[in-house]
């Protein structure tokens, strides 16, 4: 029996078959699979303003392939345009009612099969949680990536290049003329951000995971091939609900590695460890920080790109893609779990056997490894008993440890001010916390003030640490995610002006250099902060938000 005979089948069901006949239903309609198309389209994200015209390719794949369609839209926060004020503390909110308004929607008509078309940032997480918890055949495809800028004098560039560049106007080492060009060129087409910012890390990860097409993370949105992504994505939905292949039958521990090695290989995006371990949790599969960082010891990493480096998402497709990374790491035995079923009816292995490395400069080979170990890691000390997350492939060398003194800010906007107004100074250690799932709430990104710190000319002096979280856009030596967040009493509310931070990356350590005298001293002091927002989502996310170790889920 198929699910949408729930709704379409028998005598009792003809009130509901009247109302699909208003929706335009014939009676062969009826007889096919019910295919639900959850996209994402709205006019404010740049990743977003083409998806009505992909849904149209998309649905009409379905068609004709033997299943009917029907679309719904789901809300889309663009993170570049909420950054750097009270907005951002709803993006990590908007990946819960993603996840929830695309269950509502499924659960509530019987769908057979769900097409998810996402692109930016928290719509592909709350997607992926979605379709976990319905189980019914799932395909995701994307909007596909922006192209990058450039100068008039051929330098590539991106909307980072646009953040950095405000906090060098503010230093007086550009002109508002210079800033102006980037503001104009840094952001030419429609698509995801062209750099491995979060939207692009997830949507290479789907690739891995085995929920997406090969190409999903990295063929450009204005690329002609795109066209035959979407059409492969609606045929293919529908045999996947002939073939009975659910989101379970995909979604395992050993693909979640896969999506991790692959995270580890190009060194993605902080965020993706968040958004991993949510869906681990309503997967209902046990995943924590130490597997991550046992994956990272063994797994190199051989791509670096933007921030971490000039190459960007067009730069990877060119190179081979995710299948090439993933074909040139599955070398190390047992690394891979290739046996991992796909969208594509085959196994991992099967899918990237023939892929190839075009430039090795960009996908490089094993033996030139950017480093041995993998571009994320976590730490674990005194400041983070629960773990905190850096991106290693963004830190420059000379950063992977750092001692220095503590300059505090107890919000975003405090941190902004402090380091535009010069209060940061080389060799500092910026705290900026009550930023977390609760404290924020929302745990906002930071990509301004680690813009701020590039921009001003301190990224190999200044280290930051937070219990928010960073853009996929952020480099340098940025600790994010620690936990126990400040507003839960974390130790990162205890620490004080002045206090010697130390941070050991190779080694995973995160420390205050304090006795646990001291700390327990100041913990007695020590009260809860108001919350900041009393009503709302805002609100209803602070009093139900797990920690970030968990995922900042929310959990009742």
């Amino acid at each position: 029996m198929a699910n949408s005979d729930t709704i379409k089948a028998g005598f009792q069901r003809a009130p509901h078959r009247g109302l699909l006949r208003a929706c335009g239903l014939k009676d062969a309609d009826l007889e096919r699979p019910f295919i639900a198309v959850a996209n994402s389209f709205c006019e404010i994200v740049p990743g977003h303003v083409h998806l009505n015209e992909v849904a149209k390719v998309i649905k009409k794949a379905i068609r004709d392939a033997g299943g009917v369609p029907f679309e719904f839209n789901t809300i889309a926060v663009c993170d570049g345009i909420a950054m750097g004020h009270t907005g951002m503390k709803y993006s990590l909110v908007s990946r819960e009612i993603v996840a929830d308004s695309v269950e509502t929607m499924c659960r509530a008509h019987c769908f057979d099969g769900l097409v998810c078309i996402p692109n930016c940032d928290k719509i592909i997480p709350g997607m992926l949680m979605a379709a976990v918890r319905l189980d019914i055949p799932t395909i995701f495809v994307s909007g596909g990536p922006m192209r990058a800028g450039k100068t008039p004098d051929g330098k590539t560039i991106d909307l980072i290049s646009i953040f950095e560049a405000v906090a060098a106007y503010k230093a007086g080492k550009i002109d508002l003329a210079q800033l102006k060009q980037l503001e104009y060129l840094a952001c030419p087409t429609v698509g995801s951000c062209s750099g491995l910012f979060t939207a692009n890390s997830m949507n290479c990860l789907c690739e891995a995971i085995g929920i997406a097409l090969p190409g999903n993370g990295t063929i450009l949105a204005v690329d002609p091939r795109r066209q035959g992504l979407y059409e492969a994505a609606g045929r293919q939905i529908v045999e996947l609900v002939r073939k009975g292949i659910r989101p379970s039958h995909i979604i395992t521990p050993q693909s979640l590695d896969n999506a991790l090695v692959l995270d580890m290989a190009m060194g993605g995006s902080t965020n993706t460890i968040l958004h991993t371990l949510a869906l681990a949790s309503e997967a209902g599969i046990k995943y924590d920080l130490d597997r991550i960082n046992q994956l990272s010891a063994r797994c190199p990493n051989i791509c670096k790109v933007a921030p971490s480096s000039t190459w960007h998402i067009e730069d990877v497709d060119a190179a081979g893609g995710v299948s090439a990374i993933l074909k040139e790491v599955s070398k190390i035995p047992g690394l891979l779990s290739l046996e991992c079923m796909t969208v594509s009816c085959v196994s991992l292995g099967e899918r990237i056997k023939h892929a190839k490395i075009t430039n090795p400069e960009c996908i490089r080979p094993l033996e030139r490894a950017y480093s041995t170990t993998g571009g994320l890691s976590i730490l674990f000390g005194d400041l983070a008993p629960n773990g905190a997350v850096v991106k290693t492939a963004g830190v420059a060398p000379s950063m992977l440890k750092h001692r220095g003194p503590a300059v505090i800010f107890d919000s975003q906007e405090e941190a902004c001010e402090g380091i535009l107004a010069g209060k940061v100074r080389p060799g500092d250690v910026v705290v900026i916390r009550y930023e977390g799932p609760k404290g924020g709430p929302g745990m906002q990104e930071m990509l301004s003030p680690t813009s701020y710190i590039m921009g001003a000319g301190l990224g190999e002096s200044v280290a930051l640490i937070t219990d928010g979280r960073f853009s996929g856009g952020t480099r340098g030596a940025c600790v994010g995610h620690i936990s126990p967040e400040a507003a839960v009493g974390g130790p990162i509310a205890l620490i004080r002006p002045g206090d010697i931070i130390s941070i050991d990356i190779p080694n995973h350590r995160l420390d205050v250099e304090l006795t646990d005298q001291d700390l327990a001293r100041r913990r007695q002091d020590w009260r809860p902060p108001k919350p900041r927002v009393t009503k709302g989502c805002l609100a209803r996310y602070a009093a139900l938000a797990t920690s970030a170790d968990t995922g900042a889920i929310q959990r009742w």
